[in-house]
């Protein structure tokens, strides 16, 4: 499509018709991804793991010596988390092969639907116990070659000067937002009441329908640009500051990484938390311990809404904080939400949902100035020849926290549940301590005029 022709493409609420393939090709892609992630740690601990069943998985024998080498001896719930955790943090590992396999060799149209053909594979396969291992390699592997490369067809509707671009990520981030709250509700629900591999089926088939959304549509998508084999043009060369701001970002991300954990630990072992620490009846019956997760995405879609409204209002009256304060006034009130727990845990009787929703808002107001505000700033931050990479490495903090995750859930049950979670807030309040630190020391290279005065410079 040329470029007249995309400006004048006005048929998706004002954007380009792709935009609505993509988004919708994502949003199940995530319902598909998330609906699978809210039952993997009960499936493996009530289920998979047991004796009777943990002997039919392939491999899985030379697998737990390999975790167990690295761990030590594991119970079923403590290997679980090391599971889940190791999982969860390779999915933010594998979109760097799957860009540079679009980028240089097959085109991102190849590299989406193989994607989406893996990860469907995955999602059937883990019906079956004995595929559980493949299942979980073809995710991986799908997620890789999916996720990062349909995002890049959403910038890739528009022309350099487009000022739709900023809302269009928008509309395409509320499609996952509405795919997050509903996948437990589906998935979860069928695994925890019908059977797991209903569940599962279940992702497999939303995962089916996104593939075919994008390959109905690929008329109104982008033409894939000829892969950029060979040798890359000379670039110049980056300046001091430039390369003290790449140190300044990569030195954060452990900070960054600690600063999620709370968030991160939602998918792990506070779903077992939960389901001897709150009350889940609701009408007569017992709710599934998944439409907590729900719940969380339904919070987090507010909060991330009303988190803008309220800097927006704020700086008509005052300065707005820089990115980075943000980020660690977001880490404190993180830090609430274990503490909270941590209370609960030692209360001595089930906590009402209220202190559910409770902790959810704690956790998703820091969060909505974490997650997305930490994106900004490394997307602002860098240096622009690199822009790209620079954000490749951001995303290197959810895979080092999802380690950290796993890890930290597997002691859950030999520490207490107070502990468990006391740790959590006191590793989030240093990550806080090191940001407000970063701050202080270093606010003035990572403020939003350092790049232009460089320029300047320059």
């Amino acid at each position: 499509m040329s470029e007249e022709a995309r400006r004048a493409d006005t048929g998706f609420l004002g954007h380009p018709r792709g935009l609505a393939i993509l988004s919708f090709s994502e949003a199940w892609e995530r319902f598909s991804y998330y609906g699978m992630q809210a039952l993997l740690v009960l499936y493996m601990t009530q289920h998979l793991l047991l004796a009777g069943h943990v002997e039919q998985v392939w491999g899985f024998a030379p697998f737990r010596r390999l975790l167990e080498a690295a761990h030590g001896p594991l119970s079923p719930a403590a290997l679980a988390s090391n599971i889940f955790g190791l999982y969860a943090g390779l999915v933010y590992l594998t979109p760097i092969a799957g860009g540079l396999l679009a980028d240089r060799v097959i085109g991102k149209t190849r590299a989406v639907t193989l994607g989406g053909l893996l990860m469907a594979a995955g999602h059937f396969l883990m019906a079956f116990e004995a595929s559980f291992l493949p299942a979980l390699l073809c995710l991986l592997i799908g997620v890789g070659c999916f996720k990062g490369n349909i995002a890049s067809q959403v910038g890739d509707l528009y022309a350099p000067d487009d000022l739709r671009r900023a809302d269009a990520f928008q509309v395409y981030m509320l499609g996952i937002q509405i795919a997050v709250i509903v996948s437990p509700l589906v998935c979860g629900t069928l695994g925890e009441t019908v059977g797991w591999h209903w569940g599962f089926g279940a992702a497999g088939v939303g995962m089916l329908i996104g593939l075919l959304i994008y390959l109905g549509g690929r008329r109104w998508l982008p033409a894939d640009p000829a892969p950029r084999a060979g040798r890359v043009a000379a670039r110049a060369p980056l300046a001091r500051e430039e390369r003290r701001t790449i140190a300044l970002l990569v030195a954060l991300l452990p900070a960054l990484a600690l600063a999620a954990l709370g968030n991160q630990q939602i998918f792990n072992a506070y779903l077992i938390w939960g389901e001897s620490h709150y009350q889940l009846v609701l009408g007569g019956r017992t709710m599934p311990i998944t439409w907590l997760i729900s719940l969380d995405a339904f919070i987090s879609t507010g909060c991330m809404a009303a988190s803008v409204g309220f800097w927006r209002l704020w700086a008509r009256r005052f300065p707005e904080p820089q990115e980075i304060t943000k980020l660690a006034i977001g880490t404190l009130i993180s830090a609430a939400g274990p503490a909270l727990l941590a209370a609960l845990s030692v209360s001595g009787h089930r906590a009402s949902l209220g202190w559910a929703i409770a902790f959810h808002l704690l956790n998703d107001i820091g969060f909505a100035n974490v997650f997305p505000v930490g994106l900004a700033l490394y997307s602002r931050a860098a240096p622009r020849a690199i822009g790209g990479t620079i954000i490749a490495v951001h995303y290197l903090y959810l895979f080092a926290a999802n380690l950290i995750v796993g890890w930290l859930g597997g002691l859950y049950e030999t520490m207490g549940a107070a502990r468990f979670w006391l740790i959590h807030c006191g590793l989030m309040l240093i990550a806080a301590a090191v940001l407000f630190g970063a701050r202080i020391a270093f606010g003035r290279l990572l403020a939003p005029g350092a790049r232009a005065g460089l320029t300047r410079r320059a």
